[in-house]
C-alpha cells in the first residue's frame, strides 16, 4: 500500500477540491455561511467577524454557544499562555485541514473531533499531521478551550487565529465534513479498504455485549463501520484514534484512485456535493496540480502529537479530562511536518 499512498492521497485531496471547484457561481454559498456552514447538514451560522484580539483575559460566554468549561490556565494562575513564535514554512507548499464535524442536524452545537493537516510541499513529499481534540488552546480574543470548539465558536478564521496564536503558523484552507457526510462518502464509494496497524476493539451499536473487532491488518469498512472506527475512542482514547483517523484518509484515496476518481470528478460530485464543504476555489486547485504531480511515494511521513507532546489533565473547576500542551515538544515535530527550515 505504501507506494500508492502519495497518489491516493493526491487523489483524494484533488478530487475533494475539483469537486468544490464545480459548483456553479450562481450555487456557491455567501463567504460568510461558508466558514461555518457544516456540510451534510446544510446547517450554518453567521460568521463572527473578529475584532482587534483585547488584552487577554475573562470573556464573556458567547449566548448561543456552549459555556466554556474554564476560562483560566490550569496551574498558571489564571493566566493565559504566550502567544507561540512564528513557525517559518518553506515558500510554494500547501497547507490544508481536513476537519470531522460530530455536528448532527437541528443542532448548532459541534465540535471538530477530527483534526488531520495535510502538507504538499514542493520537494515532492505529502505530511499528514493530526491533532488530538481535547488539546488545551487559547481560542484568541475568548477563552481557553479544547482546539475541537474553535470552528464552531469561531468558523475557520478562528481555527487559522488558533493555530497562528499558539503554534507560529496558520493552516491555509480547510475541508469540513459532518458524520452522515463521512459515511455518505465511504458508502457511495462501495465501502474502503485499508490496512489496520493495530488490532481495534470497542463497543458498538449493534454488538453489545461483545462489541467489534477490527483485526490488525487489512480490512474493508462500510460507512457505518468507518465511521464507528474513526470515532471510538472510550478504550484506546483519543490519540489512539488520530492513527485510525489517518488509517481512513488513506484508504478513501486508494478507492478514489481506483475508481479513476479524477476524470469522474463532475459525477461524484452530482452524488457527493452534500457531504462536504471547503473554501477552495478553482484558481486553488490549478495552484495545487504542480505539488500533486510532484508527489513522491518515498517522501511520504506521517506525524501526530502524541503522549509526548501533551500531559493529560483534570482541570480542577469543571473535572474534565484534556490535554495541555507541551510548546517546545509539539514544536519540535510542526516544524518536521512542515519542513521548517
Amino acid at each position: 500500500m505504501k507506494p500508492n499512498l502519495t497518489r491516493s492521497l493526491a487523489s483524494l485531496l484533488l478530487l475533494t477540491v475539483l469537486l468544490s471547484a464545480c459548483l456553479p457561481p450562481s450555487a456557491a454559498p455567501d463567504a460568510g455561511v461558508l466558514a461555518t456552514m457544516v456540510a451534510g447538514t446544510l446547517a450554518a451560522m453567521p460568521t463572527v467577524t473578529p475584532g482587534p484580539s483585547p488584552t487577554p483575559g475573562p470573556s464573556p460566554t458567547p449566548g448561543p454557544s456552549p459555556t466554556p468549561l474554564d476560562t483560566r490556565m490550569p496551574d498558571a494562575g489564571g493566566s493565559y499562555p504566550p502567544a507561540a513564535d512564528p513557525l517559518p514554512q518553506p515558500a510554494g507548499q500547501t497547507t490544508i485541514l481536513l476537519m470531522g464535524s460530530d455536528q448532527r442536524p437541528d443542532h448548532p452545537d459541534f465540535r471538530t473531533d477530527i483534526l488531520v493537516m495535510v502538507v504538499l510541499r514542493p520537494d515532492g513529499s505529502v505530511n499528514l499531521l493530526s491533532l488530538p481534540r481535547d488539546l488545551w488552546v487559547y481560542l484568541p480574543g475568548k477563552f481557553m478551550q479544547r482546539i475541537n470548539t474553535a470552528q464552531e465558536f469561531g468558523g475557520f478564521d478562528l481555527v487559522q487565529q488558533t493555530f497562528q496564536y499558539n503554534f507560529g503558523f496558520a493552516p491555509q484552507s480547510f475541508v469540513l465534513t459532518n458524520f452522515s457526510g463521512f459515511q455518505a462518502i465511504v458508502d457511495h464509494l462501495g465501502g474502503i479498504d485499508i490496512y489496520a496497524s493495530q488490532t481495534y476493539h470497542e463497543a458498538r451499536d449493534g454488538y453489545f455485549p461483545n462489541g467489534y473487532t477490527i483485526q490488525a491488518g487489512p480490512a474493508h469498512l462500510d460507512g457505518s463501520t468507518a465511521l464507528w472506527y474513526v470515532r471510538g475512542r472510550d478504550v484506546y482514547g483519543d490519540l489512539d484514534r488520530m492513527r485510525r483517523s489517518q488509517e481512513v484518509v488513506v484508504g478513501i484515496g486508494n478507492k478514489l484512485l481506483s475508481l479513476d476518481g479524477l476524470t469522474r470528478a463532475p459525477q461524484l460530485y452530482a452524488d457527493l456535493r452534500a457531504a462536504f464543504v471547503t473554501d477552495l476555489t478553482i484558481d486553488d486547485v490549478l495552484k495545487l496540480l504542480p505539488l500533486l504531480q510532484a508527489a513522491d511515494p518515498a517522501k511520504v511521513h506521517s506525524y501526530a502529537l502524541g503522549i509526548d507532546q501533551v500531559i493529560p489533565t483534570i482541570l480542577p473547576a469543571s473535572g474534565a479530562s484534556v490535554l495541555l500542551p507541551k510548546a517546545d515538544a509539539i514544536r519540535v515535530v510542526l516544524q518536521q511536518a512542515l519542513g521548517t527550515p
